[in-house]
């Protein structure tokens, strides 16, 4: 029985990763490092420290990491007040299954930035609780951003179905113990054996609906035989 879902934002909600690369790979540049092709795919789905001791150790960032952070989060904020890049059918996946379950969001984005998407795209009062990795101990493909959204949930992870779109972010939700809705990321594809571990995989937000949340309480994956 599922009692709750819980999404990702980056890839989910948000056609985001490319901002992401060119907030982050402009820092680099402009601060004397050097950016690597694999960099932003490398970065998906770990916590604000991870990703900023990352891009001062491996690419080069002469500035502390919680500078960079900040650095990274005032470029990001000020790209998002511009054009919000909100996935089709993103508030109308998440209106309709707010009015069924509730609904956490775990994200790898800085607090700040979760709750300036939300207010932006309308949905800050569609979420029981927003959980950013820079909270927990580790981020994914670790379990902790999952494990404490069903925490403040008050529901059992194994209740839970999460919405990801990432290898790390797959892996996050599956060693939680949840179900798995993947959708798969066109720009940065995730990694088959990580899109294996899904419950249901996805082609876009339109068929995210309270039907196919159903259908995953079953016992075999939505779309094999049964």
């Amino acid at each position: 029985m599922i009692e709750a879902i819980v999404f990702d934002l980056d890839g989910v909600l948000i056609d985001s990763e490319g901002i992401w690369t060119e907030a982050r790979r402009d820092l680099v540049r402009s601060r004397g490092g050097r950016w690597l092709p694999d960099a932003q795919t490398a970065m998906m789905g770990m916590s604000s420290p991870e990703w900023s001791r990352y891009m001062r150790d491996t690419l080069g960032v002469d500035m502390a990491p919680a500078d960079i952070s900040v650095a990274v989060v005032d470029r990001m904020e000020r790209l998002y007040r511009r054009h919000l890049p909100l996935l089709p059918g993103a508030r109308e996946s998440v209106l309709s299954l707010a009015g069924r379950w509730p609904l956490a969001l775990a994200s790898s984005a800085n607090r700040p930035l979760i709750d300036l998407v939300l207010d932006l795209a309308r949905l800050q009062d569609s979420f029981t609780t927003k959980v950013s990795s820079e909270e927990v101990a580790r981020g994914k493909p670790a379990p902790d951003v999952y494990l404490e959204a069903a925490r403040r949930l008050g529901v059992d992870p194994a209740a839970c179905a999460a919405v990801e779109d990432s290898t790390n972010g797959m892996r996050a939700a599956a060693a939680a113990g949840m179900s798995l809705i993947a959708l798969p990321n066109r720009d940065f594809p995730p990694d088959q054996d990580a899109v294996g571990l899904a419950d249901a995989v996805l082609t876009s937000l339109d068929e995210l609906r309270p039907p196919l949340v159903s259908a995953m309480e079953g016992s075999h994956r939505v779309g094999d035989d049964p």
